[in-house]
């Protein structure tokens, strides 16, 4: 049986670590570098690093800074941002990145998560998908450029879709619950997983293990990724790792 993932999320701006509310990154939270280290030591499954500005300012991923801390990344890495061909998916790869992230580029060009996937593997293909809540219908609809655009697609078709294209994982987060800490939005995590076979990633709202425990009992589900919980608390992925096997959850203690 497969275990359950506990992954923390980096996210980059600006030359440094952000964080905020509603994709809306403006705390610094510290340097690349300096999170790496810390989560090396703290042994975590897995790590997300997401550069959330390379797409708005059509910048490509920055290759240099991924092959600097991925020498010193000693855990599964998956890295996104301004990945938009299948050279930025290559380069990634050869520099360390175990995955690659594509969000906005799973809409404006979906045939790279085939050509991605047929050449390196579905394994290391993972579509990113931000997904908010309409305010008049209460539909949810797809966003892109790091939530800043709305694409009026049905993020249950678009996750249906992006596995019939090859896609290995899919990282769905909420941008009504990132960084409240009020918990996971259960309802579209929910409807993506029953509708699709391969790995979901809940990201978004964790502000407590229970709400780890919560929508990882939900088939389908996968892993839980996490972000201000880990930065502006004292709760760490080991503590979230005993609490979960705690309760039934099977985990990499």
């Amino acid at each position: 049986m497969l275990k359950t993932r506990i992954i923390p999320t980096l996210l980059y701006k600006n030359l440094t670590l952000v964080k905020g509310v509603s994709f809306d990154s403006w705390r610094r939270v510290g340097s690349v570098m300096q999170a790496v280290k810390v989560y090396n030591i703290r042994e975590v499954d897995e790590l997300v690093f997401l550069d959330i500005t390379a797409t708005r300012e059509s910048r490509k991923p920055d290759f240099r800074l991924v092959d600097d801390f991925a020498d010193e990344c000693f855990m599964p890495l998956t890295v996104g941002g301004g990945v938009n061909e299948l050279e930025d998916v290559r380069k990634l790869l050869e520099v360390g990145s175990d995955k690659v992230a594509i969000n906005s580029a799973s809409i404006s060009n979906p045939g790279l998560i085939k050509k991605a996937s047929n050449i390196f593997g579905s394994q290391c293909v993972v579509v990113s998908i931000d997904v908010k809540k309409k305010n008049k219908n209460n539909k949810y609809e797809v966003y892109s450029h790091s939530g800043t655009k709305p694409t009026g697609i049905d993020p249950i078709k678009h996750a249906i879709n992006v596995e019939l294209l090859g896609a290995g994982e899919i990282l769905l987060t909420s941008i009504d619950n990132d960084g409240t800490m009020n918990g996971y939005d259960l309802e579209i995590t929910k409807k993506i997983a029953e509708e699709v076979s391969i790995p979901v990633i809940a990201s978004g709202g964790a502000g407590n293990y229970e709400h780890m425990l919560e929508v990882l009992k939900i088939k389908g589900v996968d892993a839980v990724a996490a972000a201000s919980i880990f930065h502006f608390t004292e709760q760490t992925p080991l503590e979230a790792k005993l609490y979960l096997k705690k309760n039934g959850v099977e985990v990499r203690v």
